[in-house]
């Protein structure tokens, strides 16, 4: 049960919380349900960090993205840079929980709550996102791969914030998406879900970028996937050959929402699936956000 609870209006009275062992919340769409869940337990202390100007914003810097880990997901969806050049991470936040938690739930909540299952980590682990994070006595940045140590767990110190995710500027000719498994349109988690980034160059696969979700202890990135992508043509044998690749490389289990066997399975389809549109949107064809939509079935003319 929580006993002490503060609302910071600066940086500095954030951290001296955490210094002194409180947890922070902002959208609280992860805490506070899972707490209602008893999946955990609240912190004994907690200190809001919701009123903190500084943590919000999107802004473009050298044609990358600063995100203010305050930033919601609707704004994500909304934002005419992110929609035009990160446009998986547009796919991933667009179908994030329901209307509630996109237009409250936080990308910096959202990322610090580590679940192997979260639609945004793929995007952001693709762009090749790090985290940057602070405390009383300094900070640091951690790329993505290394701030994920397992299902709820990071690399960040009690002590440190998440104050910002700095996105890399991705190359001309790039098309990404984000593709999951739906059983449902609304309040739906990850059964599977695969991110796809790749870069044109000339007609072929100049740079390609493949990571799974929901289907391993943390999301990340399939090199065999991405090798069968580089300096193919992007037809349909390389795209099955990465989608098989994408498969072989998960370790799925069984929970409530699906078997191992199956998530397997249908990694091959939605690796399949995010590859296609990933091709289609590099090659300045348009295909509506989110990605996981019913039309993208027959993006590229594939039907599965």
């Amino acid at each position: 049960m929580t006993r002490t609870f503060a609302s910071a209006t600066t940086l500095e009275d954030a951290l001296d919380a955490l210094g002194s062992g409180a947890r922070p919340i902002a959208g609280g769409t992860d805490l506070v349900v899972g707490a209602r869940q008893g999946k955990a337990s609240l912190p004994e202390a907690i200190v809001a960090i919701d009123r903190i100007d500084t943590l919000g914003g999107i802004v473009e810097v050298d044609g990358g993205l600063r995100l203010g880990a305050l930033v919601t997901h609707d704004e994500i969806v909304t934002d005419r840079v992110i929609r035009e050049r990160f446009t998986a991470l547009a796919d991933a936040s667009a179908i994030v929980g329901s209307h509630a938690t996109r237009a409250h739930g936080t990308i910096g909540g959202n990322v610090m709550n580590a679940s192997p299952a979260m639609d945004t980590g793929g995007p952001l682990l693709c762009f090749g996102a790090s985290a940057d994070l602070r405390s009383a006595s300094g900070e640091r940045a951690l790329p993505l791969e290394q701030l994920w140590t397992g299902p709820g767990e990071t690399a960040a110190d009690p002590r440190e914030l998440l104050v910002q995710i700095d996105v890399p500027a991705p190359a001309p000719m790039t098309g990404s998406a984000y593709v999951r498994l739906e059983y449902r349109r609304q309040m739906e988690i990850a059964v599977v879900g695969v991110t796809a980034v790749v870069r044109l160059d000339a007609g072929s696969v100049s740079d390609a970028r493949v990571a799974i979700t929901a289907l391993a202890p943390t999301i990340r990135r399939v090199s065999e996937a991405e090798a069968a992508l580089i300096g193919s043509d992007g037809g349909d044998d390389a795209i099955a050959e990465a989608a098989r690749a994408a498969a072989s490389g998960s370790s799925p289990i069984t929970d409530v929402r699906s078997s191992a066997e199956y998530r397997s399975a249908m990694a091959n389809v939605i690796a399949r699936r995010a590859i296609v549109v990933a091709l289609a949107r590099a090659r300045g064809e348009h295909v509506p956000i989110p990605a996981s939509a019913a039309t993208y079935a027959s993006v590229g003319g594939t039907s599965t």
